[in-house]
């Protein structure tokens, strides 16, 4: 029988706004199953490139989707996808070439259906593995993965702050160009959900962010320094925030 307090979290952000760590921190502390949906997208951008598509051809690109396999392993509490039976990690998805990509492949509509599916079925992959919830991070978690979550989060920091943390960890990322198209796309484009809960990293170190989130989730109170609010036009990622 299902659990029936079994969470489902949806926590969204800019590259370096510290979604990845909080997730995986997250996750770790109560039992709930990591998805990485960035991965995801990273993975299929190295699968293209290897492949040669050309991302201004979606006839290309669903020509090669045709050719793929989704499949799921458990590693640990983290999720791991598969494309006919092979993932990719590391230094592999992290590299300047697809970072550079990146991008420009998850803007393609028949991509982003593609994994649809099966983002949404990793609820189903956490129940099977008896966790507690599931927590996936990316950018657009709580607006179109998976709108009806049970908690909401956007992570957001100064351009300064993120660019600072990609040169501690020995990355090269645009951060902030890449936030500004993958806010313009069209197909699912990345901004905070309505009424998700927002919260800035620039002041706060990551075992703040993961006690704030983790008291969130276990309460359901949020402090009162941290407000909710529905979306507006004006309200997009920027060089500033996110």
């Amino acid at each position: 029988m299902p659990d029936p307090d079994f969470k489902i979290i949806a926590l969204d952000g800019g590259a370096a706004s510290g979604k990845s760590s909080t997730s995986r921190g997250v996750a770790k502390r109560l039992n709930y199953l990591y998805v990485n949906s960035g991965a995801h997208y990273r993975t299929m951008t190295y699968f293209m490139l290897e492949a040669g598509i050309n991302h201004r051809s979606d006839e290309e690109i669903q020509a090669a989707l045709d050719k793929l396999t989704l499949s799921t392993q458990v590693e640990g509490n983290s999720s791991i996808m598969h494309i006919n039976g092979e993932a990719c990690a590391g230094e592999i998805i992290t590299s300047p070439e697809i970072n550079a990509n990146v991008s420009l492949f998850a803007a393609k509509r028949p991509i982003r259906s593609f994994l649809l599916e099966f983002q949404r079925a990793q609820v189903e992959v956490a129940r099977e593995h008896n966790f507690k919830g599931i927590i996936m991070e990316g950018r657009d978690i709580g607006t179109v993965i998976f709108p009806d979550a049970n908690f909401k989060f956007f992570l957001s920091a100064s351009a300064g702050v993120r660019e600072e943390r990609r040169e501690r960890e020995g990355q090269t990322d645009l951060v902030v160009q890449r936030d500004t198209l993958d806010a313009k796309r069209t197909t699912a484009p990345f901004v905070p959900a309505d009424h998700s809960i927002r919260i800035n990293t620039d002041t706060l170190d990551l075992q703040e962010v993961i006690d704030l989130v983790t008291g969130i989730i276990l309460t359901g109170r949020v402090p009162g320094t941290i407000t909710t609010q529905p979306f507006s036009k004006d309200d997009t990622p920027s060089a500033s925030e996110s």
